[in-house]
């Protein structure tokens, strides 16, 4: 296939000389393991001691990576990225802090948001992590089969609530709501609220999408069992797919705990699982919808040629690209050009509560092999295009 992706003008045509520049030195910095390493640990410090220095990362990171501080603050950025038919896809990115009130407040943000989306054709779903509404441990100990404390059944019956309200407000609005995927030790509780979700509120089309971290080894095997139990109930199925966001973290503690690692051997077979389950989503699409979220070239290669052998159209509602704001613009916006559907996740949210979410990506740029040299690669042939360089 023609290599669609290597088209810096329309990739960076809504970044301004001082963004395209400023990306730039970004991932120069980014790409440097010892730099992330000690700016993160400071940050880290700086944050704990309060000091002063939001401004400083509101003017670097932060403005690389997220939308704004609140859903109006994102409101430039989103009508940007319409004007060249890049979706958006409001992330309220507030990570890592454990409190009734505060999983309250993620669960009356995305149902704002929801609300929002109904009449902004700009924004097609709605968005919330697991643990945005409950914690990580009574996830956990549901996975594990524990018996909660009166206590915790009263809380564990907090978080089910909490994914009912949000699922009918989506239902209501027809607003299809993606729910992100965590570790494996937490995520089979998520998991069967999810489904259950999809049985009340996907009986007519998928509304309440779930996420497969295609990393795992499981995962082609749950789709399988799950697509069973779909047309047996007669409801449809929503799914992102990404990779996978925790590797190293579940090796440790696989190898820590002496069960069998989760996660596949190498990238080849993470490679593999995943366009396997692309593949079977695609010739499934009649039961199903497929939300590709993915920054790989070959899977995206894949899906378009998927669409075009299934005699489907571009612009087919029930298959989406996606992919992180402030990453591989080379994707998003050759891809909308040619009239596929394509969604940027916008993170946002109080610069100090999204930092957790930022040290994650600068982390994760740094780990992941050949990302930031091909962000930094696409950057560096457009300053020169343009004479900057």
């Amino acid at each position: 296939m023609e290599n669609i992706f290597n088209n810096t003008q329309v990739a960076f045509e809504i970044k301004t000389d001082s963004e395209l520049n400023r990306a730039y030195y970004l991932f120069e910095m980014i790409k440097r393991e010892s730099l992330v390493k000690i700016g993160t640990s400071l940050t880290k410090l700086a944050l704990a001691t309060h000091l002063p220095i939001e401004g400083i990362i509101r003017a670097t990171v932060f403005d690389h990576f997220c939308g704004g501080v609140t859903e109006d603050d994102c409101k430039k950025v989103i009508d940007k990225m319409y004007s060249k038919n890049v979706h958006t896809i409001l992330d309220y990115s507030v990570e890592g802090k454990e409190e009734e009130a505060v999983f309250d407040e993620a669960l009356n943000k995305t149902i704002e948001i929801i609300k929002r989306a109904k009449n902004e054709k700009s924004i097609p779903f709605a968005v919330f992590k697991p643990t945005g509404l409950g914690r990580l441990e009574i996830y956990q100990m549901v996975t594990e089969g524990k018996s909660l404390s009166d206590s915790e059944q009263v809380e564990w019956n907090k978080v089910v609530n909490r994914y009912e309200k949000v699922s009918i407000a989506a239902y209501e609005n027809n607003v299809p709501l993606m729910i992100d995927a965590e570790e494996t030790w937490m995520q089979k509780a998520a998991d069967e609220v999810i489904e259950s979700m999809m049985e009340k509120y996907n009986k007519e089309k998928p509304i309440v999408y779930g996420t497969l971290q295609l990393y795992r080894t499981d995962r082609f095997d749950y789709l399988k069992a799950l697509h069973k139990r779909a047309k047996e109930k007669g409801f449809y199925i929503g799914m992102k797919l990404v990779r996978g966001a925790y590797m190293e973290k579940e090796r440790e503690r696989a190898q820590k705990m002496g069960y069998k690692d989760p996660i596949c051997a190498d990238k080849a077979a993470t490679d593999k699982m995943y366009n396997d389950v692309l593949t079977y989503m695609v010739e499934n699409i009649s039961d199903m919808s497929v939300y590709n979220g993915t920054h790989n070239e070959d899977s995206s290669y894949l899906l378009m040629d998927l669409i075009a052998k299934n005699g489907l159209a571009k612009n087919d509602t029930r298959i989406w690209f996606g992919q992180l704001y402030g990453m591989s613009d080379h994707i998003s916006y050759n891809l909308a050009a040619l009239g596929y559907n394509v969604s940027k996740y916008l993170p946002f949210g109080p610069v100090r509560d999204v930092m957790p979410y930022l040290i994650r990506r600068a982390e994760e740029n740094t780990s992941v092999a050949g990302q930031t040299s091909r962000e930094l690669n696409l950057l560096r042939t457009e300053r020169k295009r343009r004479g900057l360089d």
